[in-house]
């Protein structure tokens, strides 16, 4: 279950992120609504994911994973340029992701 709360957080993270690009400085009333809301379900949801997951871990995944689909929706989305260091960093991010995650215990 704690994993299930770990990618929720992940996805109102991002969400609450793409969010906040979309309310242009807070001038945009719904998407500035919508940021708040997905950034406290990310948060609590974080929050239970570390009651049996490594915080190491968590957090490496959470921030992680979170980073790589921002960049994504960054490039795919938003149009933002995409050369060969954004996207060799960005899996390197996955691999760091990846090492942290091989690299503990769940308890």
């Amino acid at each position: 279950m704690s994993w299930l709360f770990l990618f929720l957080a992940i996805i109102s993270e991002v969400t609450g992120t793409t969010c906040m690009k979309l309310s242009a400085g807070f001038t945009h009333l719904l998407p500035s609504v919508a940021m708040a809301i997905f950034y406290g379900i990310s948060l609590a949801s974080l929050t239970m994911a570390i009651k049996t997951i490594n915080i190491s871990t968590a957090y490496a995944v959470w921030s992680g994973l979170g980073t790589v689909l921002i960049a994504v929706i960054g490039i795919l989305w938003f149009k933002e340029p995409a050369p060969a260091l954004k996207i060799i960093s960005i899996a390197l991010v996955v691999i760091g992701v990846i090492g942290i995650n091989l690299g503990s215990t769940t308890h």
